[in-house]
């Protein structure tokens, strides 16, 4: 879908959007503190920082926080990717982890990898300060009809 970036979706998104309006739509992701760092069709990037309200008794980042980056990076992609009128709603998500954050920032860089008619497929990789893997999460959106 070369031309979704130029087509709004059902939300009123595209390419062009703004992550703060983006960001604003979404007030789970805002309340948490995800960024959103790059927008376009083929890749978006997003971040989370460390903090004690994020982590697990022993100070590591809490995966449900990780889980949460990358369904939000992630689902702006597939948004990204939507055809003129459609919406999307999760329908899987798989994550694996690599490795714990115990300081600094997650990353999250996802990227199409299926964008069809009725499903999108999304792989988001998730990456420490030092580059080094996280985890991956793979998710399908299904592509709603314009009601």
């Amino acid at each position: 879908m070369a031309d979704a970036a130029a087509q709004p979706a059902a939300s009123g998104f595209s390419a062009d959007s703004s992550p703060a309006d983006l960001l604003a739509s979404m007030p789970y992701a805002s309340a948490l503190g995800i960024t959103l760092d790059e927008l376009t069709p083929q890749l978006v990037r997003g971040s989370l920082g460390w903090a004690p309200e994020r982590c697990t008794a022993s100070g590591l980042m809490h995966g449900g926080a990780v889980m949460s980056l990358a369904d939000t990076i992630g689902a702006v992609c597939a948004l990204l990717n939507l055809p003129r009128g459609a919406g999307t709603a999760t329908v899987d998500s798989a994550t694996n982890f690599f490795r714990s954050v115990r300081e600094g920032t997650l990353h999250a860089a996802a990227r199409p990898l299926h964008t069809g008619r009725s499903f999108i497929v999304v792989r988001t990789e998730l990456t420490d300060d030092g580059g080094r893997p996280v985890g991956q999460t793979t998710q399908t959106q299904a592509v709603l009809a314009a009601r």
